[in-house]
C-alpha cells in the first residue's frame, strides 16, 4: 500500500463516529490543532448545527453558509442543506428569482427532506468547495476558499457514510450534467486517501468500539480507504493500583473520609480498568491506529481544555 501523506496535508479530514461519544468536541480540537500548526482552517458542521463556535469561546449565533472567524487562521461555518441546495441551483442550473419562489414553497423543503441523499450530496460538494482556491464569484460559501484543510463535523457512523458515498452513487447516476460533475468533483476528492482522511471517535465501551470496528470495513467498502486515526475520547488517567487500593481504604478508615467518598474512588478506578480493556480490544481489531484524548470532567468543556485536547492531538496528526 502507498504511504500516505500526514493527516496535516490533507485537503479534508472528514470526522465521524457513535452518537454521543464526543465527534463534534474532536472535531473542534483537530481544526485547533491545524490553526496552531500554521494551517488556515475551516470546521464545517452539517444540518444546520453551530456547536463548535461555542466550544471555542464564540457565543454569538453562527448562521447557515457564514463563515466566521474563531481564532486565528481558524474559522467554522454550518451547512443548511436546504438552502445550500437552492443557492447551488441558483448558480448551476435555474434563475435566480425562480429559486428564491422555490425555496418559499413548501415542497421544495419537502423534496430536500424525501430525496434520498439530497442532503448528503449537498454536504460533501459544499466541504469540496470550500477548499478550493479562488471559487466561484458571488458564492458566499466560496468568499473565503482556498483553505488549506476543511474539517468536516459529518453525521454519525451510519449517516456518515452515506454522505461519503452521495457523490459517487449521484454522479453514476446523472452522468452527465451539473449535477453530475459538482458530485464527480466530490467522490474524486472524498475517494483519494492522498487528499482526504476519515478520521473515526469512540468511546472506550464496549458498544462504541463494535460500531467503529464496523465503521472500518463500511468505510472501506463504501470509497476504498477506512478511517486513518482512531480517536478514543474522554479516558479516565488511570486507575488505581492494588497496593494504592488498599491504601486508599486504610487511608479512609482513619481520616474519616465518607463511604460515598470512597466509593465514587473506587468506580472511577472500575470506570478506568473497563476502559483500559476496552481500548486494548480496540488496538488489537482495528487496523488504523488508536490515540487516547483524556477526560476532563462530565460538563461542558471549557475553550482551554479544548486547547489542551489539541495539543494532545498535534502527534498523530503529524505522523
Amino acid at each position: 500500500m502507498q504511504e500516505q501523506p500526514p493527516l496535516l496535508q490533507r485537503e479534508l479530514l472528514v470526522v465521524t463516529g457513535k452518537g454521543g461519544v464526543g465527534k463534534t468536541t474532536v472535531a473542534a480540537a483537530l481544526a485547533l490543532a491545524c490553526a496552531n500548526a500554521g494551517l488556515r482552517v475551516v470546521v464545517c458542521e452539517v444540518s444546520g448545527q453551530s456547536r463548535v463556535p461555542r466550544l471555542l469561546g464564540y457565543e454569538a449565533p453562527v448562521s447557515a453558509g457564514r463563515e466566521v472567524e474563531l481564532t486565528p487562521r481558524l474559522w467554522a461555518t454550518t451547512i443548511d442543506p436546504e438552502r445550500a441546495l437552492a443557492e447551488w441551483a441558483a448558480r448551476e442550473v435555474l434563475p435566480r428569482p425562480l429559486v428564491e419562489a422555490l425555496v418559499r414553497s413548501s415542497a421544495f423543503s419537502a423534496f430536500v427532506g424525501a430525496a434520498p441523499g439530497a442532503a448528503e450530496l449537498v454536504s460533501a460538494t459544499k466541504a469540496w468547495e470550500l477548499g478550493r482556491s479562488g471559487g466561484d464569484r458571488g458564492s458566499r460559501w466560496t468568499r473565503r476558499a482556498g483553505y488549506d484543510v476543511v474539517i468536516l463535523d459529518a453525521p454519525a457512523s451510519g449517516h456518515g457514510l452515506a454522505l461519503l458515498r452521495a457523490p459517487r452513487t449521484f454522479a453514476d447516476i446523472a452522468r452527465i450534467g451539473p449535477i453530475a460533475k459538482q458530485a464527480r468533483r466530490a467522490a474524486d476528492l472524498i475517494e483519494d486517501p492522498s487528499r482526504t482522511a476519515v478520521i473515526a471517535v469512540t468511546s472506550a465501551e464496549e458498544t462504541p468500539v463494535n460500531e467503529t470496528l464496523e465503521l472500518e470495513a463500511r468505510c472501506a467498502a463504501a470509497i476504498g480507504h477506512g478511517p486513518e486515526l482512531i480517536v478514543a475520547n474522554a479516558i479516565h488517567r488511570g486507575g488505581l493500583r492494588g497496593a494504592e487500593r488498599e491504601a486508599l481504604t486504610v487511608a479512609a478508615s482513619h481520616s474519616g473520609l465518607s463511604g460515598a467518598v470512597l466509593a465514587a474512588t473506587r468506580t472511577g478506578d472500575g470506570r478506568a480498568r473497563l476502559q483500559a480493556a476496552q481500548l486494548r480490544r480496540l488496538r488489537r481489531h482495528s487496523t488504523a491506529p488508536v490515540t487516547t484524548l483524556p477526560l476532563f470532567g462530565y460538563g461542558a468543556l471549557a475553550a482551554d481544555e479544548i486547547g489542551d485536547l489539541a495539543r494532545a492531538l498535534d502527534g498523530p496528526l503529524a505522523a
